[in-house]
């Protein structure tokens, strides 16, 4: 469905080319502070307007329909929305015959009917991550209002870019920042040379890349997380894989740790009861250790790229070769920092107000 969490329930609704799109969140305690400046710096963050994103440029201004009265959240369901008006709703015609290859044009269709919105990719469509990355932003308040949760109050959800098209960060660029707060579309324009060739060639033969985002929450309180289904890295699964594009996530040492000795992978535990490394990407038997959180997503490379492709042509009933033409981002895992902290802290408020 589209909601997710107990205690921070949060909804998504809307199409890619519909009027509107938005975020409905439940369970929100009362007396935050909260205006729609508060959203503009993650908002940003997920902005197209860099090398290698999509031409598509929103205004992405959010309205608060519900929920905050002077300048404070009521208690009440919290509602957001986002207009949608930059769209060319044409480009999307010719996929109900001939669906994209790696989208989810085929499995929509199927599992409704053909009764799906396919403007954009409908509700599939990364548009529907701004929502979600307002949502984030309302969790980091909740995570870092220390008399909300009367625990140390939360240092931040940082995610950055740690490999883009199979080149890892520091391969490319040495001196190139780990900061997520300048991990805006204007930085990225400054990003490592070897990623810009790379998303440079990419273009150039209509093709398209992925990349890998590396999450760390480094001030967080042990107890985070229950024994079996609703461990830490279960819950921040649910909340990560629900992002379009995610192949895989590995916390600590990951798919590593299979190639170690338990002596290897081991994490020793000093005087003050915390990990003096961290392997286990802080978390033992799906509970937080008190160590920084620290995991890394998979992005696969963007479904629609214009290389020549095969598919089916539903018309026809045969197969037949699909040019896509449009706007869309060679790289889309460029602007997911934001989005990867804003699920991570979306799971981490839920939990938090449930212990």
């Amino acid at each position: 469905m589209n909601t997710f969490g107990r205690k921070f329930r949060v909804s998504i609704f809307g199409e890619s080319h519909g009027e509107l799109i938005g975020v409905v969140m439940d369970g929100v305690p009362a007396g935050l502070e909260l205006s729609e400046q508060d959203f503009e710096q993650d908002i940003l963050r997920r902005k197209s307007g860099a090398k290698g994103t999509t031409p598509r440029i929103e205004a992405d201004r959010p309205t608060i329909v519900s929920g905050v009265f002077e300048g404070h959240t009521t208690g009440a369901p919290l509602t957001i929305t986002f207009k949608n008006t930059n769209t060319h709703s044409s480009d999307y015609e010719l996929f109900a015959a001939m669906p994209r290859p790696g989208h989810a044009d085929l499995t929509a269709a199927l599992k409704w009917d053909d009764c799906q919105d396919p403007r954009g990719g409908g509700h599939f469509s990364g548009r529907l991550t701004l929502p979600v990355v307002a949502a984030g932003v309302v969790a980091k308040k909740i995570l870092q209002d220390a008399t909300m949760l009367d625990e140390t109050p939360f240092a931040g959800v940082n995610a950055h870019i740690l490999e883009l098209g199979g080149i890892p960060r520091k391969a490319a660029d040495e001196s190139a920042s780990e900061s997520s707060s300048e991990e805006t579309a204007e930085h990225l324009s400054q990003m490592p040379t070897e990623w810009q060739e790379a998303i440079d060639a990419a273009i150039k033969e209509g093709d398209s890349l992925g990349a890998v985002i590396e999450c760390t929450v480094p001030d967080i309180d042990p107890g985070y997380g229950e024994p079996f289904w609703d461990s830490v890295e279960a819950t921040i699964a649910h909340a990560i894989f629900s992002i379009p594009g995610v192949r895989g996530l590995e916390f600590g040492d990951g798919f590593q740790a299979a190639r170690m000795k338990g002596s290897e992978h081991n994490d020793p535990i000093g005087a003050d009861g915390r990990p003096l490394k961290n392997g286990a990407g802080g978390v033992n038997g799906g509970i937080t250790n008190g160590a920084p959180l620290k995991f890394r997503v998979a992005f696969k490379p963007t479904s629609s790229i214009r290389k020549a492709q095969q598919t089916f042509n539903f018309q026809t009933g045969e197969m037949d070769t699909l040019e896509i033409k449009g706007r869309h981002d060679a790289c889309f895992a460029l602007r997911t920092p934001a989005v990867v902290e804003a699920m991570t802290a979306i799971a981490l408020a839920d939990l938090a107000l449930l212990k």
